[in-house]
């Protein structure tokens, strides 16, 4: 291996420094030639992805799509985004999950282009109303956990001949989580309420992307099955959410699963309670009647006799009975204040009347935890443990006749995802075309530069070194090797005349004389030249 290095390193220092050169630019211009090409063709197909895009809108786009790992381009008038062939649906999907792009949420710029000149009233009205909209909407998105928001806005409108004037109305549609959603439904109502005169927040209805309704006015459906359905749903999704804080620190957040089911008591009750204090009273007034009364009474006549019946008879007048009575009468009345309390109570919010907890842990995660003392016992302390612990997150109690169920299982993989069948071969060929076809492109260019670029540049710079050394030998020594010595005749047979092949025939027939032989020495090396020929020299003065 070592002769080989060396004689590899010989052949290159004898093309000299201006030879070494030119193939070494050679060399460059090949690799740059190919780099160029590989770029070129290697290079994605793209597609269009959105176009009429504003400023705002291509940032926004190119952040997301450069964290989700997604490649990109700008046409050159600014408002284009490309994406790769094959990833525009997954790049839509994912912006849309964003609520990007936001451009059509125009607000106040619309007057920007709208002329004065030949505009309606009617017109006039419709841009304001698309306005307000748009600034309603791009508010409502700067909410966190709002996505995306599309408003709609009904005017009043007066008329001449209509007694009732007619109430704006608006309704919401935004894209969130039902959590988030939720939540931000009330504010919406109110925030709407408050940008458009003389709109109630009553009037005002909010729903999800799903079409589940978040918030209505009056609406009786509201008030009833759909509200405790959706305060259900809310108590359920915190029960979870504790849980979910509870375990993940411990267990991590793919090695258990929870669910709550929760029974909730939305009905209105209103208590109306009047107390009475007894011990209490203060005197409020007093009355007092007093009579006195003294009667006496004489009465006088004569008694009836025959004497009455005579005529002329004096008849003798006698006392009749007399009476007397006193009587003195005395009456007092007191009204006293009782003190009382009237407490009336609403109840317009809900109580949980019973709840259900199941929760199911990996056994895998239990034993990597336990480690060496995974026993049954174990895992099933560590079971009783984790009950415990959902339990006082979740507020169990057992009065109320609360169930909870903590069961360690082996989970399955795939147990978030439904499995997708993967793209059939025609496909993925149909899908990897381009790419294949820039492959091989790529491969066609790299033979034609090097059979037709490297291989005939290497050979016409080597060409004359090659064609010398055939007739001239390949090195200094070669060469000195074939002049005769200074004892020895002109011409010396070498070993390889001998036993002539057709290729040393073929050299002997054209090998130079041995002037020229010694002429070319001298150009590659004149000082050694000079060397070996005085040594001859001595040598035949020795003799």
């Amino acid at each position: 291996m070592p002769e080989q290095l060396n004689a590899i390193i010989r052949n290159l220092q004898e093309f000299g420094p201006r030879r070494l050169a030119m193939m070494g630019g050679v060399v460059a211009l090949v690799l740059a030639v190919i780099a160029v090409a590989s770029i070129y063709l290697n290079r994605p197909a793209y597609e269009t992805l959105y176009v009429g895009l504003e400023r705002a809108d291509v940032n926004q786009i190119g952040l997301v799509l450069g964290e989700a790992g997604i490649g990109f381009d700008v046409a050159s008038d600014g408002t284009t985004v490309l994406v790769p062939a094959g990833t525009t649906a997954q790049a839509r999907m994912l912006l849309a999950e964003k609520g990007l792009p936001t451009s059509s949420n125009a607000g106040y710029e619309l007057f920007d282009n709208v002329g004065s000149l030949g505009l309606t009233s009617f017109m006039q009205q419709i841009t304001r109303v698309r306005a307000l909209e748009g600034e309603i909407a791009r508010t409502i998105q700067s909410l966190a956990g709002i996505r995306a928001a599309r408003v709609h806005i009904v005017m009043s409108e007066r008329a001449n001949f209509r007694r009732d004037e007619q109430k704006p109305s608006a309704s919401v549609v935004i894209r969130a989580s039902e959590t988030d959603s939720r939540r931000a439904a009330a504010s919406i109502r109110h925030l709407v309420a408050a940008a458009v005169p003389g709109l109630n927040s009553e009037d005002v209805t909010v729903l999800d992307s799903g079409g589940n309704l978040l918030a209505a006015g009056d609406d009786p459906n509201n008030g009833t099955a759909s509200a405790t359905f959706g305060v259900e749903r809310t108590v359920e999704m915190q029960i979870e959410d504790n849980i979910r804080r509870a375990l993940a620190p411990y267990l991590g957040p793919e090695n258990f699963r929870a669910s709550v089911k929760a029974d909730v008591n939305t009905d209105q009750r209103q208590t109306e309670e009047t107390i009475f204090d007894p011990e209490s009273r203060v005197e409020r007034s007093i009355q007092t009647v007093r009579s006195n009364e003294n009667n006496s009474q004489k009465s006088a006549g004569a008694t009836t006799t025959v004497e009455q019946n005579l005529p002329e008879a004096d008849p003798t007048t006698s006392e009749g009975p007399q009476s007397s009575s006193e009587s003195d009468r005395k009456e007092e009345t007191t009204n006293y204040e009782i003190n009382s309390k009237r407490i009336a109570t609403v109840s317009n919010g809900y109580s949980v009347t019973k709840m259900s907890i199941a929760v199911v842990v990996n056994r895998e995660r239990l034993t990597a935890i336990l480690g060496a003392d995974a026993t049954p016992e174990k895992i099933g302390e560590r079971v009783a443990e984790i009950q415990k612990l959902v339990a006082s997150a979740t507020g169990l109690s057992e009065t109320r006749g609360d169930i909870i169920n903590v069961s360690a299982v082996e989970f399955i993989d795939g147990l978030d995802g439904v499995p997708v069948e993967g793209p059939g071969i025609m496909a993925s060929v149909g899908q990897h075309a381009g790419t294949m076809i820039n492959a091989a492109a790529f491969i066609v260019v790299v033979f034609l530069v090097a059979f037709f670029g490297l291989r005939p540049m290497v050979a016409a710079i080597g060409g004359g070194r090659a064609e010398t050394a055939s007739l001239a030998g390949p090195s200094f020594e070669e060469v000195q090797r074939s002049l005769p010595g200074p004892d020895a005749p002109e011409v010396q047979a070498s070993p390889a005349i001998s036993a002539p092949t057709p290729l040393d025939e073929l050299r002997q027939k054209i090998r130079p004389a041995p002037q020229d032989r010694l002429a070319r020495m001298v150009d590659l090396n004149e000082e050694r030249t000079a060397l070996i020929l005085r040594k001859w020299a001595h040598q035949e003065e020795a003799a």
